[in-house]
C-alpha cells in the first residue's frame, strides 16, 4: 500500500470524529458566547451578571417574558422572587414563564408601582433587586439572601462575575438566559 493511500485512509478515519469534535466546540462556543443581548439582554452576556457592589447590578438586565427567555434559569429566578414575595406557590417554580407567571408578574409589578405589563425587564429586575440583603462574603463569593415573605439564597463572585441563586432544592444554579437547569 503506498503511502498516498494511508495517509487518505488516516485522514478518512479521523475526519468524521475531528468534524464531530468542531461542531461539538463549535456550538458550545456558540451557546457559551451568544449574547444575551441578541435576545433582550442589556448586559450583552448569557447570565445575570454584576460587579463591584452588589446593589444596582440588576438593573442593565434583559428581558424574560412569554416570548423572550421563556423557558430559562433566568426565569426560574424571576419565579423564585415571585414565590419569595407570595405571588406564586412553590410549586410553579418550572423555569417556563406561561400564563401562571405572567399574571403573578402583573400583579408584583402593579403592586411595586411599576409598568404592569407582564415582562420582566431592566425596572423590574432593579426593583426586585432592591430586596437582596448582603449577608457575608467569603469564599470568593459575595452571599446575599432576597428578604421577601420567604427567603433564598443569591451569590456572585466578590469583584465580577455571574450571579446563581438557590434553586428550589437547595442547590446553587447559574442564572442563565440561554437554557433551563432548575
Amino acid at each position: 500500500m503506498s503511502s498516498q493511500s494511508i495517509r487518505r485512509r488516516v485522514l478518512r478515519r479521523a475526519a468524521a470524529p475531528a468534524a464531530a469534535v468542531a461542531l461539538a466546540l463549535g456550538l458550545t462556543a456558540a451557546l457559551a458566547t451568544t449574547p444575551a443581548a441578541a435576545s433582550g439582554s442589556y448586559t450583552g452576556r448569557a447570565y445575570v451578571y454584576g460587579e463591584g457592589s452588589l446593589a444596582g447590578d440588576w438593573s442593565d438586565e434583559g428581558v424574560v417574558n412569554v416570548a423572550t427567555h421563556r423557558s430559562s434559569n433566568v426565569t426560574c429566578l424571576w419565579q423564585t422572587i415571585l414565590w419569595a414575595d407570595g405571588y406564586l406557590p412553590r410549586s410553579d417554580i418550572d423555569g417556563i414563564f406561561g400564563d401562571q407567571t405572567h399574571a403573578a408578574t402583573v400583579r408584583w409589578q402593579r403592586n411595586h408601582g411599576l409598568t404592569a405589563d407582564g415582562s420582566v425587564g431592566k425596572a423590574t429586575f432593579a426593583k426586585a433587586q432592591q430586596n437582596i440583603v448582603l449577608q457575608d462574603t467569603s469564599d470568593g463569593y459575595q452571599y446575599g439572601m432576597y428578604d421577601g415573605n420567604s427567603l433564598f439564597a443569591v451569590r456572585r463572585p466578590i469583584n465580577a462575575g455571574n450571579w446563581m441563586f438557590a434553586a428550589p432544592s437547595g442547590v446553587f444554579i447559574s442564572a442563565a438566559y440561554n437554557w433551563k437547569t432548575c
